[in-house]
């Protein structure tokens, strides 16, 4: 009855070995350290009640089976042998849960994400079709609990966004955000079409997990910092005192712009947020790339020019070109109901690993 079991072994030492550590005065008082330990216990949690569980249900089928063996009372041993098929089918099922809490986890998982949505091909209304799939996230996002805070905007004449930039903040955001990360395409006859032709626009998603200030330090002297004034709506504070704040990290060449805010404090500081996100995204590239040429380490990093799904607005039909499924009730989905969907793609995600996992 071992088997895979055995790996749960040096999980429980190492996870008592972390509360352990975290209880020691000098650690405790490393801020830096204390958060480390703190997500690596958050990752073997799952591993450590599976491991309780499997402990109990062991003990309870090595029980039965004596009973069976050492009784001779037949309604006795049909009794125990009802209750031991049961235990065995948990435990069949416990077997199933460990292999998927034993997949290599998304280090990112539990983290906020910053999403960047921005207009592709097809004109106003690929804007347009940028702000549905904004509404969409963000209503999603307000109906898991998570917080929703917009940080950039370029906003079309027409009620569409050229560019898009906002931070969700909940547990375990880029779990289910991360699928997101690529090209989406919509098939649609546009309000403003006065043929009934159907237009195909475009609109590019990117998505980043927060990183902590202790993940990543900047050299404040490697930043060029202006002070502008922002454009767009947002009434005569907007326009007339300059609170915009566009951050340059010069060894990198990278560029954060934030302007939504109307203090110029607070506009810095989501900026601050953005550059390390970007830094931090680049960094886990640069480190995949050096892993592994052909594969990413996170399946919903996807390529940002990867085209990952179409939606068909006259046959009601959303297709996932990296699950190969199509889902159906477009109004719903993008009036934030986007669970099922990602339900489906979280179990793709886990499919895709158990398979790699045991070529």
């Amino acid at each position: 009855m071992a088997t895979i079991f055995d790996k749960l072994e040096p999980v429980i030492q190492r996870y008592h070995e972390i509360e352990e550590s975290m209880g020691d005065s000098e650690i405790a008082a490393n801020f830096e350290r204390v958060q480390e330990l703190a997500r690596e216990r958050a990752s073997l949690e799952t591993l450590v009640k599976i491991a309780a569980i499997y402990k109990e249900l062991v003990g309870e089928i090595e029980d039965l089976e004596s009973l069976i063996k050492e009784t001779s009372e037949p309604e006795l041993i049909e009794m125990a042998k009802e209750e031991l098929a049961i235990a065995q089918g948990k435990f069949d099922e416990l077997s199933q849960d460990l292999r998927l809490a034993l997949l290599p986890k998304n280090p990112n998982d539990e983290r906020d994400v910053i999403m960047e949505i921005r207009a592709g091909a097809g004109g106003a209304e690929a804007g347009i079709f940028a702000a549905d799939l904004y509404r969409a996230y963000s209503r999603y996002a307000v109906n898991q609990g998570w917080k929703v805070e917009v940080m950039d905007s370029n906003p079309t004449e027409v009620g569409g966004f050229n560019k898009i930039v906002f931070e969700i903040q909940g547990k375990g955001v880029f779990s289910r955000m991360k699928f997101e990360s690529g090209v989406h395409r919509v098939q649609r006859v546009p309000n403003t079409e006065t043929q009934g032709r159907i237009h195909t626009s475009t609109a590019t998603v990117a998505v980043l997990p927060v990183a902590d200030e202790v993940e990543v330090k900047i050299d404040p002297n490697e930043l060029r910092i202006d002070i502008f004034h922002a454009g767009g709506h947002g009434g005569q504070n907007v326009n007339k005192v300059a609170t915009a704040v566009r951050i340059v990290h010069e060894p990198s060449g990278l560029t954060v712009v934030c302007q939504d805010e109307r203090s110029q404090y607070k506009n810095k500081q989501r900026a601050m947020t953005m550059l390390r996100s970007r830094l931090f995204e680049a960094e886990q590239i640069r480190h995949d790339a050096e892993i592994s040429e052909n594969r990413r380490a996170q399946v919903g990093g996807a390529d940002r020019s990867e085209k990952i799904r179409t939606y068909n607005y006259p046959q009601d039909r959303i297709t996932d070109h990296r699950s190969n499924e199509n889902f159906h009730g477009i109004p719903r989905v993008m009036d934030g109901d986007l669970g099922g969907m990602f339900d489906r793609l979280s179990a793709w995600e886990q499919e895709r690993l158990l398979a790699e996992a045991t070529a």
